[in-house]
C-alpha cells in the first residue's frame, strides 16, 4: 500500500515511518516539505504521491502556546486538517488524523468512550475538536485516532524531562490531580498500522493499557531509573499551585474497547509500565 505520513519527523513520525515501511510504500513529509495550511500544496503533494491513505500526525500540539497563539493553533489543527481532508477527498484516498484526549472537559468519573459529547477546556482542545469535526463533514472514508500522554525516542517528552531534573534538583514538584494513560509511540505506531491493514474507519480511542496521574508518572519514572543514583524528592501538588495558562482535564483516560474489539483479543495495547521500561532500557542502550 502506498503511504503518505504527514508530520513525519514529530515523535510519532519517527516512529511510524520505519515501523510501516516495513509492510508499505511510504513517503514522509513534514513542515518543511510543505505546510498543511496552505491548500493548493496539500492537494498537489497528495496528487503526486496518489497513495491510497494518508495519515496526518501534523499538529500544533504546545498546549500553552496556543493560549497565547489561538489563530496558529485553528490555522493547523483545524483548517490543516480541513485541507487534508479535502485533498484526501479529490485524490479519493483514506484519511488517518491523530487527534486528542483534550476535547474532553475531565469531569467524567469513567474513562472516555467515542460517543461521549467532547467539551474542550483549551485553545488546543478546541482546535483539535475542530478539525475532527471537518473531517467527519468532508470525507467519509476517515480514521480519528484519539490517544494521548505520547512518550517516545525522537522527541521532547515527559519521562526525559523528569530524568534530566533528577539529576539537577532534589526536589521535583508534579501535578498529581490529572489523570491519563502514558503512550509510546512505537507501540502506537503499532497500533495504526494494524488499524490501516483493517481499514478501520470512524473515530477510535486508542493508548497504552492502565492509567495514572502526572507524579504517579514520575514516581513510576524514578523508580525504574534515577541516572543521577542520588535520592529525590518527589512532591505531589494541585493543578492550580502549578498555574498554567491553559486548563487540563482533571480525569482524560480514554476507553479503548473498541479499539480493543476491533484489533482481536491478542492485539491489545500493552500496560504502560511494560513500555516505560522498555523505553528507558533504549536509552540506556543508545549511552
Amino acid at each position: 500500500m502506498k503511504v503518505l505520513v504527514l508530520g513525519a519527523r514529530g515523535m510519532l513520525g519517527k516512529d511510524l515511518v520505519p515501523f510501516l515501511s516495513a509492510k508499505h510504500q511510504v513517503f514522509g513529509r513534514d513542515i518543511d516539505d510543505f505546510d498543511i495550511t496552505d491548500l493548493q500544496r496539500v492537494k498537489n503533494e497528495i496528487k503526486t504521491h496518489s497513495p491510497q491513505a494518508v495519515i496526518n500526525a501534523a499538529a500544533y500540539t504546545d498546549v500553552d502556546g496556543c493560549e497565547s497563539n489561538p489563530a496558529m493553533a485553528f490555522s493547523v489543527n483545524a483548517e490543516g486538517a480541513r485541507n487534508v481532508a479535502l485533498g484526501c477527498a479529490a485524490n479519493k484516498a483514506r484519511m488517518i488524523h491523530l487527534s486528542t484526549d483534550y476535547v474532553f472537559d475531565g469531569s467524567s468519573l469513567s474513562p472516555y468512550r467515542e460517543e461521549d459529547p467532547p467539551n474542550p477546556l483549551n485553545v488546543y482542545g478546541l482546535s483539535k475538536l475542530k478539525g475532527e469535526q471537518y473531517i467527519e463533514k468532508i470525507i467519509q472514508n476517515h480514521l480519528i485516532i484519539r490517544t494521548q500522554w505520547l512518550f517516545g525516542r525522537h522527541g521532547k517528552n515527559f519521562v526525559d524531562t523528569i530524568l534530566r531534573l533528577a539529576e539537577r534538583q532534589e526536589e521535583i514538584r508534579i501535578v498529581n490531580d490529572q489523570k491519563g494513560a502514558p503512550t509510546f509511540t512505537k507501540d502506537l505506531s503499532w497500533a495504526i498500522g494494524g488499524l490501516l491493514e483493517k481499514e478501520a474507519t470512524g473515530i477510535l480511542h486508542v493508548t497504552n493499557a492502565g492509567a495514572c496521574t502526572w507524579y504517579e508518572f514520575a514516581r513510576q519514572i524514578l523508580q525504574e531509573r534515577n541516572p543521577a543514583k542520588r535520592k529525590v524528592q518527589l512532591t505531589p501538588i494541585s493543578s492550580t499551585e502549578l498555574s498554567r495558562p491553559a486548563k487540563r482535564p482533571a480525569n482524560s483516560v480514554l476507553d479503548c474497547h473498541r479499539f480493543e474489539k476491533l484489533m482481536g483479543q491478542n492485539q491489545k495495547m500493552r500496560p504502560w509500565k511494560e513500555s516505560l521500561k522498555e523505553y528507558l532500557a533504549c536509552k540506556e542502550d543508545r549511552k
